[in-house]
């Protein structure tokens, strides 16, 4: 008896976590409706189709989950009792926890399509309006123009402002750098002996820049002459 009590509930709740995971993917295809850009103004076929399955779903899952309750209660010393209730429980608050996800999928949906409707209706009484009165339409028109002309406008502006603040950067940077440059020649003539060291390694850059060129220059000779 304890063999086929067990045997049942493993199959109960491989049905259950079976009906969770069609749940769940039900759910994803649900959810894509209210993110379309372009909501029907009423809900489609596909819509409805999904809608039902999600709720036939959580009924399934809600007699399934009823059945492992009364098979747990039917059985004072059913083997492992404590983990079987813990998920039992996981079973129950899952359930309940995707019964409150369709009813928050379910008004956000229809807020979008509300928010679709309001959009529309206004865009159809905005049309309407300007094909009973061309010269309001062509005002209208004249005024959209200048709101372009006038957000491009404020771009170019925005872009120059950019511009000139980093230029001012680059002049407070060069400044830093002199300033910078100063205070190492500054600190450098206060060195005793200091300038005579870089002078002689100046001196040195340029003799061997002279005794470089002077190589150059005889090596370009010899191939001139060979060539």
């Amino acid at each position: 008896m304890a063999t086929a009590s067990g045997q049942g509930w493993a199959q109960l709740r491989q049905q259950a976590r079976s009906l969770e995971t069609q749940t769940e993917t039900l759910f994803h295809t649900y959810s894509q409706f209210s993110s379309r850009s372009n909501i029907p103004p009423k809900p489609t076929e596909e819509e409805k189709n999904t809608e039902t399955k999600l709720q036939e779903l959580l009924d399934k899952r809600e007699t399934v989950i009823a059945q492992l309750g009364r098979l747990l209660d039917s059985e004072a010393t059913l083997t492992s009792s404590a983990l079987k209730q813990n998920n039992l429980a996981l079973l129950r608050d899952k359930l309940a926890d995707h019964r409150r996800d369709l009813t928050r999928l379910r008004a956000h949906l229809q807020e979008a399509r509300d928010k679709a409707n309001l959009l529309g209706s206004v865009r159809d009484d905005i049309s309407a309006y300007r094909a009973a009165n061309p010269e309001a339409a062509e005002a209208d028109y004249f005024l959209d123009e200048r709101s372009r002309v006038d957000n491009s406008i404020n771009a170019a502006d925005s872009v120059l402002s950019q511009a000139y603040a980093v230029r001012d950067d680059f002049a407070r940077q060069r400044e830093i750098m002199g300033n910078i440059n100063r205070r190492i020649t500054h600190a450098a003539s206060q060195v005793p002996g200091i300038n005579t060291l870089i002078g002689r390694i100046s001196a040195k850059k340029r003799r061997d820049g002279i005794i470089m060129g002077s190589f150059i220059a005889f090596c370009f000779v010899v191939f001139w002459m060979f060539l």
